[in-house]
């Protein structure tokens, strides 16, 4: 089986290029951009060599696992474009309930971190601003770019990434795949079903103006709300606990003093791991 859009998304005008191998999807999209592609492409592959994540962090994909990049060209300004991150998220969680419930999983870890051999209820969290959880390991990133087009016109590239087959065991956080859950999906039925959700959730974003309804969505989905947080931020570590995003989607936490802090951009770092990694 190869890559595809689902029916949905071709009536809707979106295009796809497929790839084996790829240096990066967003770098490609990039490239399309500035070649005058008018957006609406997806563009995918099954590896990924040369990836980033943010802050210029390297993102490799081995074969198997997902990397798509979606191209989106318009007027809207950047503020707006920046909350299309959640837009993906949602998205993303919604393609894996759809073909991978719960029940498809094999494996399971509950409440105190031990593995199970049953069928589980896995948990698929959102963790701001851009990684997915499954049982409080990362399963996928998110990563916005842009770039200036003539006429004041901006090109935005939603890049996602997700372990299906293999994960990072080099990473300072614990994460995992598809493959390891015991879930039994390829990379190509789940982007048929993650370029559907797009379609469901960019209608409910509007260009922003359903952005409401979008944080109402992330936050039923939110990893850690109440919890324990430590966010690094320009070097500087700030604590206290998880209590929402606000309405530009803002990391919100209530600090140590009782004082309520907005976080526009920074790392997260839950529970035990807050202390361990945010240092």
């Amino acid at each position: 089986m190869g890559f595809s859009l689902s029916p949905l998304a071709e009536q809707d005008g979106f295009r796809l290029e497929a790839f084996d191998t790829i240096g990066s999807t967003n770098a490609v999209a990039l490239e399309r951009a500035q070649a005058g592609d008018p957006g609406k492409l997806w563009i995918v592959s099954k590896q990924q060599e040369s990836g980033r994540g943010r802050r210029g962090r390297a993102w490799a994909t081995s074969h198997g696992n997902l990397a798509a990049s979606l191209l989106l060209t318009g007027n809207f300004e950047l503020k707006t474009a920046a909350t299309l991150g959640f837009v993906a998220g949602l998205s993303l969680a919604d393609a894996l309930d759809a073909v991978c419930p719960a029940a498809a999983f094999k494996v399971g870890i509950d409440g105190a971190g031990n593995r199970g051999s049953g069928k589980s209820v896995l948990r698929v969290e959102l963790k701001w601003p851009n990684d997915l959880l499954a049982d409080g390991a990362k399963l996928a990133g998110i990563l916005l770019e842009s770039t200036q087009l003539p006429n004041n016109r901006l090109a935005i590239v939603v890049g996602i990434g997700v372990n299906v087959v293999v994960y990072p065991d080099d990473v300072p956080y614990p994460a995992t795949s598809l493959m390891k859950l015991g879930a039994n999906c390829d990379a190509e039925t789940l982007f048929l079903a993650l370029s559907d959700a797009w379609e469901e959730n960019s209608r409910i974003w509007s260009e922003g103006r359903g952005l409401a309804e979008i944080r109402k969505r992330w936050l039923a989905r939110a990893a850690g709300v109440g919890s324990e947080v430590a966010v690094r931020v320009d070097g500087a570590v700030l604590r206290g606990i998880f209590e929402t995003i606000d309405e530009d989607c803002r990391f919100v936490i209530r600090d140590n003093e009782g004082e309520r802090v907005r976080i526009a951009a920074g790392d997260v770092h839950f529970g035990a791991v807050a202390s361990a990694s945010a240092e």
